[in-house]
């Protein structure tokens, strides 16, 4: 059994599944619907994502995809560690622009639950850090975007300075938070 905890934002959730450990290693189950459903979250998952990053400081992120092709997140460490950050853009959220961080370890199994109307993003603690992550609609090239990682107005402490941030081309040039138009309504 799973135990989910609310966070300061409603709807994103903290989830960590049970381990079994013996002098082996341990077991777990990582994502159990039924488990979840009884804890009130419903989301169907249709693909699963797999990241590598080789170098502690890689920044993905903030990425989303607007309607119709939203997409509510599940996400888990399964080598190395993150930051991982989502920032609530629903027009009309009393929450509109804060942010919930949540470490994940692959030691920790803690995982983060994204609701759509969300931007998501990392940054990696170590290196050849690999996340995972289910996703509740397919990937949309015409609905991709992203805001500016480092953007000054949304306060998000990714505990490295900009010049040591490894950024794709596309992170680097995404809009900033000031000219992001939300797509999202609550």
């Amino acid at each position: 059994m799973s135990i989910v905890a609310k966070t300061a934002i409603d709807g994103v959730l903290v989830i960590t599944p049970r381990r079994f450990s013996d002098e082996r290693g341990f077991f777990s189950e990582v994502y159990n619907q039924r488990t979840l459903g009884e804890a009130g979250l419903d989301q169907i998952f249709v693909q699963d994502n797999h990241s590598y990053s080789a170098e502690a400081g890689t920044v993905r992120g903030l990425h989303y995809q607007a309607p119709p092709a939203a997409q509510a997140k599940l996400v888990r460490v399964s080598r190395g560690a993150v930051i991982d950050v989502a920032v609530d853009v629903r027009r009309g959220s009393p929450t509109f622009g804060m942010h919930v961080k949540e470490v994940l370890t692959a030691e920790n199994g803690v995982q983060l639950y994204v609701p759509e109307g969300f931007l998501h993003g990392f940054v990696t603690m170590e290196p050849h850090t690999e996340v995972q992550y289910k996703v509740s609609n397919f990937y949309a090239a015409e609905h991709d975007g992203a805001v500016l990682w480092n953007s000054l107005e949304l306060g998000i402490d990714w505990g490295l300075g900009g010049d040591d941030a490894v950024l794709s081309e596309k992170d680097a040039k995404a809009t900033p938070w000031a000219q992001f138009e939300t797509p999202f309504d609550i």
